[in-house]
């Protein structure tokens, strides 16, 4: 089976990588001159399978760009539905793996990775199946529906998480307190949603009720200068105060 990955993003290039630590030969295209191009691709590799690990604002014009009806087309991406390919690519379907991928720190094992998979048809599927199989045994089917609130729910618990990490990188520029301090109390907080329910798990003043607490940091962020600091006083205040209100309504009503 000969597989073509078009895209050497993040996605693009740790899906290479780990199909060929799985001795799985694909092909790695670059995406740029796919989308600089205007002409259909007549340069292409050959393939059975297109793996299009393309942004979702160019997915379409690059998917419109391959003529290969015979093979199987799969994006991996977690909100473009299945109708991005078209009635000349009968051969469809999603491989989207649910993790945060980065070039300078390729995955090695994917075991754990789970992946959610959509066809056009049973054979597709199984197909598909198969592909995800040679990398992790974690495979479940979903259609949009649910790829798109998975999707949302990755924002709130990844990238929104890794921006309040930056914010408390920010908070302790001018102390003498480097960020590693926090590590201990991040890894734990991310271990106990493996033993219970992230509700359960709630600590801190706004899951109190501490009003006194509250208003002291908010004091106290008001305050918040920092020479170059990426965050403005009102901008913390505004996300502290938006964040304790909201844990407020949920544990206290």
């Amino acid at each position: 089976m000969k597989i073509a990955i078009l895209g050497a993003g993040s996605v693009g290039t740790n899906l290479h990588h780990g199909l060929e630590l799985k001795g799985i030969r694909a092909e790695l295209v670059h995406a740029r001159p796919l989308t600089n191009d205007q002409s259909p691709m007549t340069n292409l590799p050959k393939a059975d399978v297109y793996i299009y690990a393309i942004a979702d604002n160019a997915l379409a014009e690059v998917v419109s760009k391959v003529n290969a009806p015979k093979a199987l087309h799969l994006h991996t991406s977690g909100s473009m539905p299945i109708e991005v390919f078209g009635a000349d690519k009968p051969h469809a379907g999603i491989l989207y793996f649910f993790q945060s991928f980065s070039r300078t720190q390729l995955i090695d094992d994917w075991s754990s990775i789970p992946c959610f998979i959509e066809g056009r048809n049973i054979d597709d599927i199984a197909a598909i199946y198969s592909l995800a199989q040679t990398l992790t045994s974690h495979i479940y089917e979903a259609n949009q529906h649910d790829r798109e609130r998975l999707h949302i729910a990755g924002i709130f618990a990844n990238n929104y998480t890794n921006l309040m990490y930056r914010i408390a990188s920010e908070v302790l520029k001018d102390t003498s307190i480097p960020f590693e301090a926090l590590l201990p109390l991040i890894d734990n907080t991310a271990a106990k949603v493996h033993a219970m329910k992230p509700a359960e798990a709630q600590t801190g003043p706004a899951q109190r009720g501490d009003q006194a607490v509250i208003r002291h940091h908010l004091e106290i962020l008001r305050e918040f200068r920092i020479q170059k600091s990426e965050f403005s006083s009102e901008e913390l205040s505004e996300v502290y105060q938006a964040l304790a209100a909201l844990i407020g309504k949920v544990h206290n009503h």
